[in-house]
């Protein structure tokens, strides 16, 4: 490789015309030299289409790795050269019937490589052909290519019956035809989705012996098609784990996985323990022996062992040890590891897993101390056997004095108490001593939590809480919500130390804070103590729930179905497959994504292109080209539900217990003079009102945009589709950013020497408009202000 860098180093002005004369040369060597030049400055990102013809002329050669590189260059280019690519064809068809099985293997996977719907037709034949060649290097090459044909025309591939010699492929003498067939098969069924693919007793021999002979990656791909199998019975899933489970001593980290994942689909139906205890006892070293190799793979096998922890934790239960971490590991790997950690956990190992969590609380990496100190809170929660000695290791680590150390062990201390109430009580003294430590707002709601909790226990509880009303105004909301519960607690406790404190609190939650949240829980305790101090004993006093640690677990459903994608991208994300691959998802309405920040021309925007058909639908026309994304606009809609439902809620003589959801039902309120254009559910809770109105000579869209979601909305824009009298915006949309709950009204100037309106196009009266807010964009739809515009031509004449 070396002593072909040279190739792309040339920096030379006149290259393209001494190129040319190089490709014309009669010598092929020479040919050879030019052409790497060609394909070097195509790697770096120059643009050498402008040779395609003279490249084309060197196809006729014999010479195998010319062939390839001017190959390479027509598979670069042949999208944008469609026509010229054309001419190549003859030359593709007579080297797929070349005497050389690696011409007739590369012609073919060219032809599939170059997606252009011309040159796909004259693949049939060929291709066809090398399905049934008699080497086994064409027939692999083929049945690969037919996938690539799928993608580009499946149609085509079902007319042709591909799909039908593919399946008769997987019964093949060679090992790699087979694992290419399974391949081709299993990404057409993916994209298909219509059941194409099925592997059926005839054919899983063949595949089961393929598996031991074919390369690793024949091996991954045989191995996916097994674990998609169901079988009949429990003997068929004995016998497919027996053939399967030698390919857990292979070398390469996707078989291994792949092998598991047959197993642990396969195991649920097994029946025999002897060979059920045998599995999971061969599976584990494999596992283990994936976190001797690099970091990156190690942390997607630590994330894959996560997946199989939930569903077989007898597999590693004994090898806890595995996954200490190490001084040199990374981060994420440090973090995947006290995950499995935990889930291994048992009353065996408790001990040496919590001598681990009290090194790592020392380290020097904040992040991973604070999820050390709260792994030793999730081990107490899992095992009622181990809490004392939890908390003793945590009143250790509060003796340390390290402030996020302290602060994370009270946090995880209210959850063992959540977990084991009066039973822990001993250690609160230490927690109260270490109060002023705390800064974090976490912390400091955790040890008021406490103090509330136990405020019948500890002493100066009123004291503690009185402190912290001091600073109300200065703390976090969740601080302040802490302190009123914990206020209104010690006073149902200690009635007569607490009256004071606690008309004070109600009074700054209630009167004196702009957060509803906290206003209306004020409002909730001040009318329960005042009309029934029993109920509110009943009701703030009540015996909670028991928490548990699920933190790392998964729904079954979801479980089971990413141990089916084990060594995919599915099983490192935790996340089914269509969630993050666009071309899984349906699509049922085509979406618009501008590139470029409104206001830009429409064509800049593309919702309008020169020569765009017109569609017509329902009585209204669509140059817009969105289909159903086009909203049917009614002028009877009301309020958006939340603003409906926000009225009339209250308890008692009018109280809000929701909130001050008046300023709400407001900005939701149509405006005077304006249609609803936009309906807060359609716009993702933007609400658009408007209406057009003439002043000082000049046209204005007067709009209201309400903002009803929780987040705020920038990088407003406006356009309007072609119509009959060329309005366009001549202003853009002066907004900067609409806060949520609030509403701004904004005039857009109009005029009318827009683009023209489409010859033969329907009649109508309709105006599109498109608002981009943020990364979304609405389309909507109002009457066209023909009256506004007297000085133009009539709105019939327009159409002419």
């Amino acid at each position: 490789m070396s002593k072909d860098s040279k190739y792309f180093t040339t920096t030379k002005r006149g290259e393209i015309p001494e190129l040319k004369e190089e490709l014309d040369s009669p010598k092929e060597e020479k040919k050879k030299e030019a052409l790497k030049k060609v394909i070097a400055a195509m790697t770096l990102g120059k643009d050498v289409s402008m040779l395609f013809l003279d490249v084309l002329k060197c196809m006729t050669t014999k010479n195998l790795e010319l062939k390839k590189l001017i190959y390479l260059y027509i598979m670069n280019y042949a999208k944008s050269q469609p026509d010229l690519a054309i001419l190549a064809v003859n030359t593709f068809v007579k080297d797929a019937s070349s005497t050389n099985p690696l011409i007739r293997a590369l012609a073919v996977r060219t032809m599939g490589c170059i997606r252009v719907d011309k040159i796909t037709e004259y693949l049939c034949q060929p291709l066809a052909k090398c399905l049934k060649d008699e080497d086994p290097y064409v027939r692999k090459t083929a049945a690969v290519c037919v996938a690539k044909l799928y993608d580009i025309n499946p149609e085509l591939v079902m007319d042709q019956g591909f799909v039908t010699k593919l399946q008769d492929l997987l019964l093949d003498s060679n090992p790699m035809v087979v694992a290419n067939a399974v391949a081709a098969l299993n990404e057409i069924e993916e994209t298909s989705k219509s059941g194409l693919f099925t592997v059926s007793s005839a054919n899983l021999n063949k595949l089961l012996a393929a598996l031991n002979e074919c390369t690793e990656w024949g091996q991954i791909f045989i191995l996916n098609s097994l674990s998609n199998i169901t079988p009949r019975d429990a003997r068929e899933a004995e016998n497919l784990c027996e053939r399967v489970v030698s390919r857990l001593a292979h070398s390469n980290s996707a078989v291994v996985l792949g092998t598991i994942k047959v197993l642990l689909k396969n195991m649920d139906l097994i029946q025999n323990q002897e060979l059920l205890k045998g599995l999971i006892k061969k599976m584990a070293p494999p596992l283990v022996t994936l976190l001797s190799k690099e970091p990156e793979i190690q942390y997607v096998a630590l994330r894959n062992i996560n997946l199989i922890v939930q569903k077989r934790p007898a597999i590693l239960q004994n090898e806890v040890r595995m996954f200490f971490c190490k001084f040199n590991d990374p981060i994420y790997v440090k973090m995947e590891k006290l995950e499995i950690m935990i889930m291994l956990v048992s009353e065996k190992n408790i001990d040496q897993v919590l001598l681990e969590f009290k090194e790592y609380a020392t380290e020097v990496d904040v992040e991973f101390v604070r999820k050390a100190v709260r792994a030793i809170g999730r081990c107490a929660i899992k095992l009622e056997g181990a809490a004392q000695r939890c908390i003793q290791v945590l009143v250790e680590l509060i003796h340390s004095k390290v402030n996020y150390v302290v602060q994370e062990a009270v946090i995880v201390i209210k959850d063992i108490f959540r977990k084991y109430p009066n039973q822990y009580e001993s250690v609160i003294t230490t927690l109260c001593e270490n109060l002023d430590t705390l800064d974090e707002p976490e912390a400091k709601a955790a040890m008021i939590w406490i103090v509330g909790e136990y405020a019948h226990r500890i002493d100066n509880a009123h004291e503690l809480l009185q402190q912290f009303s001091d600073t109300f105004h200065d703390e976090s909301p969740q601080v302040q919500l802490q302190i009123l519960t914990s206020t209104v607690k010690l006073f149902l406790k200690r009635p007569k130390t607490a009256q004071t404190l606690v008309q004070t609190v109600l009074n700054l939650a209630t009167k004196e804070t702009d957060n509803p949240d906290l206003r209306d829980r004020g409002f909730i305790y001040w009318r329960l103590l005042s009309t029934d101090p029993q109920a509110a004993k009943t009701v703030v006093l009540s015996e909670k729930p028991l928490i548990s640690d699920d933190t790392s677990t998964l729904e079954p459903s979801l479980l089971d179905e990413l141990i089916s994608h084990i060594s995919t991208l599915a099983s490192v994300y935790h996340k089914p497959p269509e969630i993050f691959i666009t071309k899984l998802r349906k699509q049922k309405v085509k979406s618009y994504k501008p590139k470029k920040t409104l206001p830009l021309s429409e064509e800049e925007q593309g919702l309008t292109t020169p020569g765009t058909a017109v569609k017509q639908g329902g009585g209204l026309i669509d140059l817009l080209d969105i289909g159903d994304a086009l909203p049917t606009i009614s002028s009877t809609q009301g309020q958006p539900q939340g603003a409906r439902q926000a009225q009339g809620t209250g308890i008692g003589s009018g109280l809000d217990v929701l909130g001050d959801l008046g300023s709400f039902s407001s900005v939701a309120s149509a405006p005077p003079g304006k249609e609803l254009l936009l309906s807060a559910e359609k716009g993702k809770g933007l609400q658009i009102h408007g209406a057009f109105n003439k002043r000082n000579g000049t046209v204005y869209l007067d709009l209201s945009l309400a903002n009803l979601s929780q987040n705020q909305l920038s990088d407003f824009g406006i356009v309007f589709n072609k119509n009959p009298l060329r309005l366009v915006p001549t202003g853009p949309m002066a907004v900067g950013v609409l806060r949520a709950g609030s509403r701004v009204d904004v005039p857009v100037s109009v005029g009318n020497n827009g683009p023209e309106y489409p010859l033969g196009s329907p009649q109508t009266n309709v105006l599109q408009i498109a608002i981009k807010a943020g990364a979304d964009v609405f389309y909507f739809q109002t009457s066209l202000p023909r009256n506004l515009f007297s000085n133009t031509t009539s709105f019939e004449d327009s159409l002419l």
